[in-house]
Protein backbone atom coordinates (compact mmCIF):
# COMPACT_ATOMS: atom_id res chain seq x y z
CA UNK A 1 0.00 0.00 0.00
CA UNK A 2 1.58 3.54 -1.14
CA UNK A 3 2.20 5.75 1.79
CA UNK A 4 0.13 8.21 0.59
CA UNK A 5 -3.05 5.81 1.48
CA UNK A 6 -1.64 5.81 4.75
CA UNK A 7 -2.89 8.40 8.23
CA UNK A 8 0.41 10.06 9.34
CA UNK A 9 -0.20 11.45 12.38
CA UNK A 10 2.47 12.88 14.52
CA UNK A 11 1.53 11.57 18.00
CA UNK A 12 -1.00 9.59 16.66
CA UNK A 13 -2.31 6.16 18.02
CA UNK A 14 -2.47 3.25 15.65
CA UNK A 15 -3.77 -0.09 15.83
CA UNK A 16 -1.68 -2.66 14.10
CA UNK A 17 -2.02 -6.47 12.78
CA UNK A 18 1.06 -7.80 11.54
CA UNK A 19 1.54 -11.35 9.91
CA UNK A 20 4.12 -13.73 8.65
CA UNK A 21 4.04 -14.91 5.45
CA UNK A 22 2.97 -18.49 6.60
CA UNK A 23 -0.26 -18.60 8.48
CA UNK A 24 0.68 -21.95 9.52
CA UNK A 25 3.85 -21.17 11.59
CA UNK A 26 4.26 -21.28 15.59
CA UNK A 27 8.18 -18.68 14.77
CA UNK A 28 6.69 -15.86 16.72
CA UNK A 29 5.96 -17.43 19.67
CA UNK A 30 8.89 -19.74 19.41
CA UNK A 31 11.15 -16.76 19.09
CA UNK A 32 9.16 -15.14 21.76
CA UNK A 33 12.56 -13.86 23.48
CA UNK A 34 13.82 -12.74 20.12
CA UNK A 35 11.03 -10.82 19.32
CA UNK A 36 10.94 -9.37 23.05
CA UNK A 37 14.89 -7.69 22.14
CA UNK A 38 13.78 -6.61 19.07
CA UNK A 39 11.22 -4.45 20.23
CA UNK A 40 13.17 -3.44 22.82
CA UNK A 41 16.08 -2.37 20.80
CA UNK A 42 13.79 -0.62 18.12
CA UNK A 43 12.16 1.48 21.01
CA UNK A 44 15.22 2.91 22.50
CA UNK A 45 15.78 3.56 19.18
CA UNK A 46 12.97 4.81 17.70
CA UNK A 47 10.58 5.69 20.70
CA UNK A 48 6.92 4.54 21.34
CA UNK A 49 4.48 3.69 23.82
CA UNK A 50 3.18 -0.08 23.42
CA UNK A 51 -0.67 0.25 25.03
CA UNK A 52 -1.70 -3.26 23.88
CA UNK A 53 0.27 -6.45 22.55
CA UNK A 54 -0.49 -9.87 22.03
CA UNK A 55 1.56 -12.23 19.79
CA UNK A 56 -0.85 -15.13 18.65
CA UNK A 57 1.60 -17.97 16.66
CA UNK A 58 1.57 -16.36 13.56
CA UNK A 59 0.58 -12.94 13.72
CA UNK A 60 0.45 -10.42 15.78
CA UNK A 61 -1.73 -7.32 16.86
CA UNK A 62 -0.44 -3.88 19.13
CA UNK A 63 -1.70 -0.47 19.96
CA UNK A 64 1.28 2.31 19.77
CA UNK A 65 1.45 5.64 20.79
CA UNK A 66 3.99 7.46 18.93
CA UNK A 67 5.99 10.64 20.37
CA UNK A 68 4.84 14.32 19.59
CA UNK A 69 5.95 15.78 16.19
CA UNK A 70 6.40 11.97 14.82
CA UNK A 71 4.23 9.78 12.58
CA UNK A 72 7.17 7.18 11.28
CA UNK A 73 4.86 3.72 12.76
CA UNK A 74 6.61 2.67 8.91
CA UNK A 75 10.08 3.00 10.18
CA UNK A 76 9.71 1.58 13.29
CA UNK A 77 8.07 -1.61 11.90
CA UNK A 78 11.02 -2.24 9.15
CA UNK A 79 13.40 -2.01 11.64
CA UNK A 80 11.36 -4.60 13.65
CA UNK A 81 10.90 -7.44 10.68
CA UNK A 82 14.20 -6.75 9.75
CA UNK A 83 16.14 -6.93 13.49
CA UNK A 84 14.07 -10.47 14.20
CA UNK A 85 14.79 -11.73 11.11
CA UNK A 86 18.43 -11.30 11.55
CA UNK A 87 18.00 -12.63 14.58
CA UNK A 88 16.86 -16.03 13.63
CA UNK A 89 18.55 -18.70 13.52
CA UNK A 90 19.69 -20.57 10.33
CA UNK A 91 17.88 -23.12 10.31
CA UNK A 92 14.57 -21.25 9.60
CA UNK A 93 15.59 -20.58 6.41
CA UNK A 94 15.15 -16.84 6.75
CA UNK A 95 16.82 -14.14 4.24
CA UNK A 96 19.20 -11.96 7.23
CA UNK A 97 19.22 -9.68 5.18
CA UNK A 98 15.15 -8.40 4.15
CA UNK A 99 11.77 -9.11 6.26
CA UNK A 100 11.16 -11.25 2.63
CA UNK A 101 10.19 -14.72 3.33
CA UNK A 102 9.05 -14.52 6.87
CA UNK A 103 6.90 -11.30 7.03
CA UNK A 104 4.03 -10.28 4.42
CA UNK A 105 5.18 -7.41 2.61
CA UNK A 106 2.23 -5.15 4.15
CA UNK A 107 0.63 -4.70 8.02
CA UNK A 108 -2.71 -3.80 8.71
CA UNK A 109 -2.86 -0.04 10.28
CA UNK A 110 -5.57 2.26 11.60
CA UNK A 111 -5.26 5.57 13.07
CA UNK A 112 -7.40 5.25 16.38
CA UNK A 113 -9.87 7.98 16.49
CA UNK A 114 -10.89 8.51 20.42
CA UNK A 115 -11.43 7.17 23.33
CA UNK A 116 -14.60 4.22 22.08
CA UNK A 117 -12.25 3.54 19.44
CA UNK A 118 -8.95 3.19 21.71
CA UNK A 119 -11.18 0.45 24.17
CA UNK A 120 -12.77 -1.24 21.47
CA UNK A 121 -9.22 -2.66 19.69
CA UNK A 122 -7.81 -2.53 23.33
CA UNK A 123 -10.44 -5.54 24.12
CA UNK A 124 -9.76 -6.68 20.20
CA UNK A 125 -6.10 -7.70 20.86
CA UNK A 126 -6.55 -9.08 24.31
CA UNK A 127 -9.03 -11.65 23.38
CA UNK A 128 -7.53 -12.52 19.90
CA UNK A 129 -5.90 -15.96 21.29
CA UNK A 130 -9.80 -16.81 22.82
CA UNK A 131 -11.08 -15.33 18.84
CA UNK A 132 -8.11 -17.98 17.80
CA UNK A 133 -8.82 -20.96 19.76
CA UNK A 134 -5.77 -20.81 21.53
CA UNK A 135 -6.92 -20.64 24.97
CA UNK A 136 -10.26 -20.56 26.78
CA UNK A 137 -9.18 -18.11 29.44
CA UNK A 138 -7.46 -15.11 28.23
CA UNK A 139 -5.52 -15.38 31.47
CA UNK A 140 -4.04 -18.35 30.55
CA UNK A 141 -2.45 -16.88 26.84
CA UNK A 142 1.16 -15.60 28.65
CA UNK A 143 2.11 -13.67 25.33
CA UNK A 144 -0.04 -10.68 25.90
CA UNK A 145 0.04 -7.78 27.56
CA UNK A 146 -3.23 -8.37 29.29
CA UNK A 147 -1.56 -9.17 32.48
CA UNK A 148 0.14 -5.48 32.62
CA UNK A 149 -3.53 -4.50 31.91
CA UNK A 150 -5.01 -6.36 35.26
CA UNK A 151 -2.26 -5.24 37.22
CA UNK A 152 -2.79 -1.81 36.06
CA UNK A 153 -6.61 -2.30 36.75
CA UNK A 154 -8.09 -2.02 33.27
CA UNK A 155 -9.11 -5.55 33.64
CA UNK A 156 -10.10 -7.79 35.79
CA UNK A 157 -8.15 -10.95 36.08
CA UNK A 158 -11.13 -13.00 34.49
CA UNK A 159 -12.23 -10.59 32.49
CA UNK A 160 -13.22 -12.63 29.11
CA UNK A 161 -13.99 -9.76 26.51
CA UNK A 162 -17.00 -10.01 23.99
CA UNK A 163 -16.23 -11.76 21.23
CA UNK A 164 -19.22 -10.50 19.05
CA UNK A 165 -18.84 -7.03 17.48
CA UNK A 166 -15.43 -6.68 18.16
CA UNK A 167 -13.05 -4.29 16.10
CA UNK A 168 -11.89 -6.55 12.80
CA UNK A 169 -7.90 -6.35 12.99
CA UNK A 170 -7.14 -7.61 9.40
CA UNK A 171 -6.33 -11.36 10.46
Amino acid sequence: MPNDRRAWVPGGTYFFTVNLQDRESDLLVREIALLRRVVVTTKARHPFAINAWVVLPEHMHCLWTLPAGDSDFARRWMVIKQLFCRGLPAATGANARRERGIWQRRYWEHLIRDSQDWRAHFDYIHINPVKHGWVSRIQDWPYSSFHRAVRDGLYPQDWAGNVDGVVPGGD
